[in-house]
């Protein structure tokens, strides 16, 4: 099975066929072993109603007791050794699975790694979350065919030749049930799949709505949105459950016809050989074995229809995993070097300037303007900005992101011990932590924890509440320490003398790098080395806090509503702290 650390190969991304059999060829040894374990364990079951049949034929009907006792002992030992093979083929048919599993799962977060920035405008939430909840085990389900799918074509084949040796009739009635099966099911089994795929992007849509939902209900309940949102969600689910019907009732017909149609095969041919024995055709110990060739093809041909279902589902799972793995990356076409040292940065669109080793504040009264400033000077997305006079998209990307960081207020926090979570890269030493928790005012957050640093955080730090969130990210990004750090309003949920103290020791901890920060708090700006104002996404002004108070009434305005906020925001930030602990 794939170990953790192995590189899972280049996936096969022509087609959802393809890329199930990539994930067979992937591993072909332990593949081939199913399908050899598969095939001689089913062959072994059918071998028993020969068995009996001899023994009835030689042994019982003419009472000789010594042959009819060898023909029991052989039985005997036939099913044990059949036991033992159902074992092995079940173990190594787990590890196929769970090797596709494994292996889909880290192709896939590491596409999704490539992709990095670019992956929210090219796939939405909803649809990474499904493929990684729902898909990829249905994926790995699908290969299940590798062992008992060929030991079912095998143990038909074989079973047919057997049923050719007591009546030619009998086994062509065995033959052409196989095709006339594959007639019946086959527009059910078409008919599911358009209708999983159908189900699969809808329900993508729908778990894409209950992360926006979730992640903004706070906003949309102070907005009175919550429930014009609720009502569209309630919609949406609505249809997802009429889909889920759908796909309910096409997955039902085909359960149904593999659990009917084998019973049915069973009737006829049992039928037609009673009729031959009956008519002295055959003996009554071949009437024996031809009803248990028969039973033993239950099996196989009810898992012709399973299969059928499985690699429907399969193939739908697979196409949606190939799509997202045939987005491609934005193109890197920089080939020149980044600045030596310390440069100035430029957005052209917004005509602001960052001078190096410096702390800079952005002010705007639509922070998406802010924001938009901060992705152009990182490089998220098209850009005309330059660092030191070079456009920074003709500079090699790994060099930007090496240099440069956008801290995002809302960025990911992923599940583990605390220290592991702000760890910028390799381990974090004890001091560094301490100098970046007492830079971010962070210290009591650990001291509440039982664990100090070690104490295990949940996934998007749901164990904290939204300040303490906020915290843990400026500390990631501190002990990051990039040459360029872009904030993007990395004190909005602290109260104000938490966020206060925040903007002196962040100004202390940066001290000579540069530093940008996305706020319109007075707290921060005041300790700014210099505030840009944005104005309909342009530079209005630029300087002093104090002095841009002093001189421009649109700032003051857009200032002093903010101080008036202080308070209320201040109680507010406490009220939900208290809430979370």
């Amino acid at each position: 099975m794939i170990d953790a650390y192995e590189e899972p190969g280049a996936p096969d991304v022509r087609g959802g066929w393809r890329f199930l059999w990539w994930l067979v060829r992937r591993q072909s040894g332990r593949s081939v072993a199913g399908a050899v374990l598969g095939s001689v364990w089913m062959v072994l079951m059918a071998a028993q109603p020969y068995m009996t049949a001899r023994a009835v034929d030689d042994g019982l009907v003419p009472g000789r007791l010594g042959v009819l006792a060898a023909w029991t002992a052989a039985m005997f030992l036939v099913g044990t050794v059949n036991a033992w093979l159902s074992i092995m083929r079940h173990r190594t048919m787990t590890r196929v699975r769970m090797d596709a599993n494994f292996r889909t799962v880290k192709v896939v977060v590491g596409h999704v790694v490539r992709l990095g920035a670019a992956l929210p405008r090219r796939a939405g939430a909803g649809e990474v979350v499904t493929i990684g909840v729902g898909d990829v085990q249905t994926v790995a389900q699908a290969l299940t065919v590798v062992g008992p799918g060929v030991g079912a074509v095998v143990v038909y084949a074989v079973v047919a030749g057997l049923l050719l040796t007591v009546s030619a009739p009998l086994a062509a009635v065995v033959l052409l049930g196989l095709p006339v099966l594959a007639l019946v099911t086959g527009p059910v089994t078409l008919r599911l799949q358009h209708a999983e795929s159908a189900y699969r992007e809808r329900q993508g849509v729908l778990t894409a709505r209950i992360g926006d939902l979730a992640g903004g209900l706070r906003v949309l309940n102070g907005l009175g949105g919550k429930g014009l949102f609720a009502d569209g969600f309630r919609t949406d689910s609505q249809a997802l459950r009429a889909q889920g019907y759908r796909v309910g009732a096409a997955a039902s017909w085909v359960q149904a016809l593999g659990v009917g149609l084998p019973t049915l095969f069973l009737a006829v041919v049992t039928w037609l050989a009673a009729r031959l024995a009956a008519q002295g055709s055959i003996t009554v110990g071949q009437l024996v074995s031809v009803y248990g060739y028969v039973a033993v093809l239950i099996g196989p041909v009810a898992f012709f229809v399973q299969m059928a279902y499985d690699l429907n589902r399969g193939v739908v799972a697979a196409r949606r995993v190939v799509r997202l793995l045939r987005l491609e990356p934005e193109p890197d076409a920089g080939t020149r070097p980044a600045p030596e040292g310390p440069a100035e940065l430029y957005d052209p669109a917004s005509g602001v300037r960052i001078a190096p080793g410096r702390l800079t504040a952005l002010a705007a009264a639509r922070p998406t303007e802010a924001a938009a400033v901060v992705d152009r000077l990182g490089r998220f997305g098209p850009t005309d900005a330059t660092w030191g006079g070079v456009r920074l998209d003709a500079i090699a990307l790994a060099d930007v992101r090496a240099r440069v960081l956008v801290a995002d207020n809302e960025a990911d926090l992923f599940a583990g011990p605390l220290r592991d979570v702000v760890a910028a890269e390799g381990a974090v030493g004890e001091g560094a932590l301490r100098r970046a928790l007492h830079a971010a005012a962070a210290e009591d957050v650990v001291r509440g924890l039982p664990e100090g640093a070690d104490s295990f955080v949940s996934g998007q730090g749901r164990s904290l509440s939204g300040g303490q969130r906020q915290r843990m990210r400026l500390v990631r990004a501190l002990l990051a320490d990039p040459e360029v750090l872009l904030a993007v309003e990395p004190t909005s949920a602290l109260d104000a003398h938490t966020e206060a103290t925040v903007a002196e020791r962040l100004r202390a901890a940066r001290e000579g790098r540069t530093t940008v920060v996305t706020s319109t708090s007075p707290l921060v700006l005041d300790r700014a080395d210099t505030v840009v104002f944005l104005a309909g996404g342009k530079v209005a002004a630029s300087g002093p806090h104090r002095r841009l108070l002093a001189e421009e009434p649109d700032y003051r305005a857009l200032v002093a509503r903010d101080v008036e906020e202080t308070g209320d925001a201040a109680e507010s930030a406490e009220d939900a702290e208290g809430v979370v602990r």
